[in-house]
């Protein structure tokens, strides 16, 4: 198979169109059968669901290619269950977590030019996605929806190595107790946009979000869950009912207690030990793990011991053990790689 021509070391985290996607609708109560098209455009009504009450959920996942030339994708399945939950929550119609898989595989397949060489740094981003389609001018559920896949080349999330980032505390709210922070919800995403301007603005690259209830626990950032690193050498994850939940986050659980022999514990962190651990990290699909050096808090500035140079010992070889999986260096646990080709 031929690549595309693309400057793969030179992208960037951006959009680029490529040959097929995959589009399901749902009418009458029940899902049509799909299928591949060229056409990355979304034709819906002015009234549609999705544009006047947001009524959308989606995930994203990337595909790679190993070292032994095969690509794959990185525990698809949880993926599946997690649009599944989210969707449920937004009285969104589940689409079958075979099916998810079988559209995943169908997408990277029939873009298989687009996804870069092994050693490149970039890989293929897939994006899944279902909205309401059909004109709905009351508050309540869409009718019928559409579910999409498509996907683009990406860049490697950091230029230059993974630079450890200052974030701040920010006084906005992401998700309050029993609401919509625990799914992956377009609305989530579309409020946190004044927060990270402003972030950005101030010279920060991140925001850290408290619960909503007691403004004293950890929660997550815009994106990307947390980690922290004791002293002692153990990971620490926060736990709240009004976070996502990341699928790398929690493989890099996994690979913390099964591969590095660490101890690991999800629990609530309060705003005040942070300034007693060793590392700190944001965690996700797009860069894997972001290494924090310093946190501010309204002017208090708590400056992690791995400093602002690099990854902190620990983070690094989180980082280097589950990219090693992802890309074929490293033997996989049971289940976590679907081959593609």
């Amino acid at each position: 198979m031929e690549k595309k021509n693309i400057d793969w070391a030179n992208l960037g985290f951006a959009y680029m169109k490529t040959d097929k996607r995959y589009v399901s609708n749902y009418k009458d109560g029940a899902w049509d059968e799909g299928a591949l098209i060229s056409d990355a455009n979304v034709v819906i009504n002015e009234c549609a669901g999705v544009l006047q009450y947001a009524q959308t959920v989606f995930e994203g996942l990337k595909a790679y290619t190993t070292e032994d030339g095969h690509i794959v994708t990185f525990r698809p399945d949880l993926n599946a269950e997690r649009l599944e939950a989210s969707a449920r929550r937004l009285e969104i119609p589940v689409f079958p977590k075979e099916r998810f898989l079988d559209a995943i595989h169908q997408v990277v397949e029939a873009n298989a030019a687009y996804v870069p060489p092994y050693g490149s740094g970039a890989t293929l981003y897939i994006r899944p996605y279902i909205f309401g389609s059909n004109a709905v001018i009351g508050v309540k559920p869409a009718d019928e929806y559409q579910f999409r896949v498509f996907t683009t080349p990406v860049g490697p999330y950091f230029k230059g190595g993974a630079k450890p980032i200052t974030i701040r505390v920010s006084d906005y709210d992401r998700a309050a107790p029993h609401g919509t922070g625990n799914i992956k919800a377009g609305l989530n995403y579309a409020m946190s946009l004044q927060a990270i301007v402003e972030a950005h603005e101030q010279g920060y690259d991140e925001n850290l979000y408290l619960d909503a209830a007691t403004r004293t626990k950890v929660e997550e950032t815009g994106g990307a869950n947390f980690l922290f690193v004791t002293k002692d050498g153990k990971l620490v994850t926060p736990k709240s009912n009004s976070i996502l939940p990341s699928i790398t986050r929690r493989s890099l659980v996994y690979v913390a207690q099964h591969y590095l022999g660490m101890e690991a514990e999800e629990r609530e962190v309060t705003m005040e030990e942070v300034k007693d651990f060793a590392e700190c990290g944001l965690c996700g699909t797009a860069a894997v793990i972001s290494p924090v050096g310093k946190i501010v808090d309204h002017g208090k500035e708590i400056c992690f011991p791995s400093g602002m140079e690099e990854m902190g010992p620990v983070t690094k070889k989180l980082y280097d053990t589950l990219t090693g999986i992802q890309m074929g260096r490293i033997q996989a646990p049971a289940g976590w790689i679907e081959v593609i080709l």
